[in-house]
C-alpha cells in the first residue's frame, strides 16, 4: 500500500466561484482608485494650464473619461469561463446494474 505524503493544503472539492462579497470589494476598490486618479487629473489640469494649455486639456479629457470607465469597470463582473459551468457527466462504463451471469441458472425466491 502506497501512502501519499500529508500536506497542509486543503483538498479542492468544488469548483465554486469566488464569493460575491470578495468580488464586490475588488470592484469597489477599482472604482475608488479610478475616481482618485480623476481627482488628480482635475488638480493637475488646474496646475498646468499656465505652463501648457495642451497638457491641461489632456488632463481635462482624462478627468472626463475616467468616471465613465470607472463605472463600466465597477459594474462589470468577470466573465464565466467555459470550464466553470457545472455539468453532469454520465460515465457509461460505470454501470450500476450487476453484469449478467455466465451460466443459465436462475435463483427463485
Amino acid at each position: 500500500m502506497v501512502r501519499r505524503p500529508h500536506t497542509q493544503d486543503p483538498v479542492l472539492i468544488t469548483t465554486a466561484p469566488k464569493s460575491s462579497d470578495d468580488e464586490y470589494e475588488r470592484r469597489r476598490v477599482k472604482y475608488a482608485i479610478m475616481m482618485a486618479l480623476r481627482a488628480l487629473a482635475v488638480i493637475a489640469a488646474a496646475l498646468t494650464y499656465r505652463i501648457s494649455i495642451w497638457i491641461a486639456l489632456a488632463f481635462v479629457v482624462a478627468g472626463m473619461v475616467l468616471p465613465w470607465c470607472a463605472v463600466i469597470i465597477a459594474n462589470d463582473r468577470p466573465a464565466k469561463k467555459r470550464g466553470d459551468r457545472l455539468t453532469y457527466l454520465h460515465d457509461l462504463r460505470a454501470e450500476r446494474a450487476l453484469p449478467p451471469g455466465d451460466d443459465e441458472k436462475t435463483v427463485d425466491g
